[in-house]
């Protein structure tokens, strides 16, 4: 059995949703096998869904609620489908808006419950059309109700440790069905529904992969495959065929939206192939994630991605110099104001640090939590903090980079070539990734710079 995922933009119209659905009929004539299904959310209904409950707060959520139940019954009509399909659902959607807009407040847990709501009518909708095709084995399920189960972080929840366990004994009574099931939704151990993170529906497939022995986790997206850059930014940014599991996790992590970051952990416990698909050209061959990629000597990087809206704190006191447990104290900041740090670069007297916590008032909490970190030692001392705004990283990636001499000369060449100025730089001992940050206006010139460096044109 394979896991097919299909993402929003893949089941954001009525032809969209028809075009999936021939896409798993293929994947039953060639494999023989019934596929998982893992659908999410039609294209920005989640964004829409967001909003309604923070405007229930005001009582202002009706025209964003009647704008999401009008997109839905568009789709509905044009699958000819009954319009009362998910009725229920809408309905429960709309007495949850109003118990906001009641107790004039939305938490975490509610933005949650709220969210789910696209995947739900997603999953439903497409299992519809399935039996309309003749697949009356299709149905639609809930995650949660095949064993998906959570912690009860809110909007950013991780499974539970035993979670292929639990997949796999509940959806042992439904292995001869066409199961459509959400993406991005589970549930915490009280019963609340619960979301994995924006573009969750890839993860999701990953862990029912590995739970349910899959031959391979095919992610169906609107690109021919994980490309060399970003394609809306790099015109001739080229399509991949081949990636290791570790330079597809790192280009995940440093912003390439092909992929939910956590995406490989699953499949590389299990060593099942990862396999990025064009939904609108399934003859393309697409990028193939193995545990070991291609090394090309004459391409030692695969691929050049950035993460923007990033934060730089620096963090100086004289008093660090030679001092033990600085770091220690350090981490234990960040870890009390929840902030997770993605680079980091030290000197005798100052670490430099970028987060993506971009929320001014846990920013303000951070500094006055940093430049009173010493205090225990001495009252007298301090701690300088310097906080800024609109950063990027920028990541070059490959594992050929190891083999590779002169390489980081190569990268900084193309930099400066942009007229632009790096404020930090960090690359680990494993020389997968060269990492550095720029201002977010910097991107375009750095980015198209480094692309004709490393992928020049024929």
């Amino acid at each position: 059995m394979n896991v097919m995922k299909f993402g929003g933009t893949s089941v954001g119209s009525p032809d969209a949703i028809r075009r999936c659905a021939e896409l798993v009929e293929r994947e039953v004539r060639l494999s023989g096998q019934k596929p998982l299904v893992v659908v999410s959310a039609y294209s920005k209904i989640t964004d829409k869904l967001l909003d309604a409950a923070h405007k229930a707060v005001q009582g202002k959520q009706e025209p964003v609620y009647t704008e999401i139940v009008k997109r839905h019954q568009e789709i509905l009509k044009g699958l000819d489908l009954p319009a009362d399909l998910a009725a229920d659902l809408l309905q429960e959607l709309k007495d949850l808006l109003r118990g906001i807009q009641m107790v004039r407040e939305v938490t975490p847990r509610l933005y949650d419950h709220v969210a789910s709501f696209g995947e739900r009518v997603s999953a439903r909708t497409f299992a519809a059309v399935l039996q309309k095709r003749g697949h009356k084995e299709a149905e639609a399920f809930d995650a949660y109700d095949l064993g998906f189960a959570t912690d009860s972080r809110f909007m950013n929840a991780r499974p539970v440790a035993d979670i292929n366990e639990r997949i796999e004994k509940a959806f042992a009574p439904h292995r001869k069905k066409l199961a459509v099931v959400t993406g991005f939704i589970g549930k915490d151990p009280n019963g609340d529904i619960t979301t994995i993170g924006r573009s969750g529906s890839d993860y999701t497939a990953a862990i029912f992969g590995a739970a349910l022995g899959a031959g391979e986790i095919q992610v169906w997206k609107d690109v021919p495959g994980v490309m060399t850059s970003d394609p809306t930014l790099i015109e001739d940014a080229q399509p991949l065929a081949r990636l290791s599991f570790a330079e597809a996790s790192e280009l995940a992590y440093y912003g390439a939206e092909v992929l939910h970051p956590a995406t490989m952990i699953p499949a590389m416990k299990k060593n099942i192939p990862v396999r990025v698909l064009h939904t609108f050209d399934p003859e393309a061959p697409g990028t193939t994630i193995t545990p070991k990629g291609d090394l090309d000597p004459k391409r030692p990087v695969k691929c050049i991605v950035y993460k923007e809206d990033q934060v730089l704190i620096n963090v100086r006191s004289e008093r660090m110099l030679g001092m033990e447990g600085f770091m220690a104290r350090l981490f234990n900041v960040m870890d009390r104001n929840h902030v997770v740090i993605d680079m980091i670069s030290t000197s005798e007297v100052s670490v430099s640090m970028t987060t993506n916590v971009t929320d001014k008032a846990r920013l303000d909490a951070l500094r006055k939590d940093l430049e009173g970190m010493l205090k225990d030692l001495d009252a007298n001392v301090k701690v300088k903090t310097d906080i800024q705004t609109g950063k990027c990283i920028v990541a070059i990636v490959g594992e050929g980079m190891k083999h590779s001499i002169g390489l980081a000369a190569r990268t900084f060449k193309a930099v400066s070539a942009s007229k632009t100025s790096i404020q930090m730089i960090s690359q680990g001992a494993s020389e997968i990734n060269i990492t550095f940050l720029i201002d977010n206006r910097e991107i375009p010139a750095v980015v198209s710079s480094l692309h004709a460096e490393f992928f020049p044109k024929a």
